[in-house]
């Protein structure tokens, strides 16, 4: 999953509008509807926004941005284990 992939989910997940993200991580709404379709690298500083606006830690939106086969390399177990923890902080923040 790419870093805009990941925010797009995290959003979702959140009900927030593209509007209502751009307001809370003072960045443009053009600007992150760019990176959910990955049309743009952030930098750290930008993503640390988002994961604030998002109102969860930056490590979890970085997982959630990781590489199919790098989680796929995990245990099965562990990688259930994980994506169930991830999805459960998202949702409680």
């Amino acid at each position: 999953m790419s870093i805009g992939t990941a925010i797009k989910l995290c959003r979702d997940r959140k009900s927030l509008t593209l509007s209502e993200l751009s307001e809370k991580s003072g960045l443009s709404t053009s600007y992150i509807s760019l990176l959910e379709n990955n049309k743009r690298d952030p930098n750290l500083s930008k993503v640390e926004s988002i994961a604030s606006a998002l109102n969860i830690p930056l490590s979890i939106l970085l997982f959630l941005s990781e590489e199919k086969e790098k989680i796929e390399s995990l245990n099965p177990e562990i990688a259930e284990k994980l994506s169930l923890l991830t999805l459960k902080i998202i949702d409680k923040s």
